[in-house]
């Protein structure tokens, strides 16, 4: 990577995105922050930045809503998507919106700069089927994916309680990191 060329990372989590900014500067990487979509808009303005690095969940916008913005702007900008809740449906969505790839948290900082490269092998398809637990929580990350993030019409898709969906998804929160 050039000297010239940088990095944006997207988070709500300000602390995570400064130790994130610390963590790739020692790998000779220079990032700048964003921790709000409009923030993002504006420092996407700068021709230096070739790289993103952008959280699916930003303080109740959705990073997938943002993806299409910034590629729009940008369209020779790299971005991964970075989420602690993980799904293939959302990965799916992300691809299709122009991600080069989608990590789930924690990850470390080699495991960022790799998923900027190509992969040289496709990945190993799954030993064993998924549990009944990550079938549900595939078809709601479909069904979230599918109203835009809105809980309540999730909800009613779904034909489950507003409250009941929050608990499964504040549960997986927790569960997965």
């Amino acid at each position: 990577m050039s000297d010239e060329s940088q990095w944006l990372l997207i988070d709500d989590d300000e602390s995570f995105l400064r130790v994130l900014q610390r963590s790739l500067g020692r790998q000779g990487v220079t990032a700048r922050t964003a921790s709000t979509p409009e923030q993002a808009l504006e420092a996407i303005r700068q021709p230096a930045i070739r790289r993103c690095v952008l959280d699916l969940n930003l303080a109740g916008a959705s990073g997938l809503q943002l993806l299409p913005e910034l590629r729009a702007r940008r369209p020779d900008l790299e971005v991964l998507v970075l989420t602690g809740y993980g799904s293939i449906a959302t990965a799916v969505e992300a691809m299709r919106r122009g991600a080069v790839n989608y990590l789930c948290k924690p990850v470390t900082v080699a495991q960022l700069l790799a998923g900027f490269e190509p992969l040289e092998t496709p990945p190993a398809l799954r030993p064993e089927p998924p549990s009944v637990e990550e079938m549900e929580w595939e078809h709601i990350q479909r069904v979230l994916n599918e109203h835009q993030g809105n809980i309540s019409a999730t909800a009613r898709a779904l034909n489950m309680h507003r409250r009941t969906l929050q608990r499964k998804l504040q549960k997986h929160s927790r569960w997965r990191g």
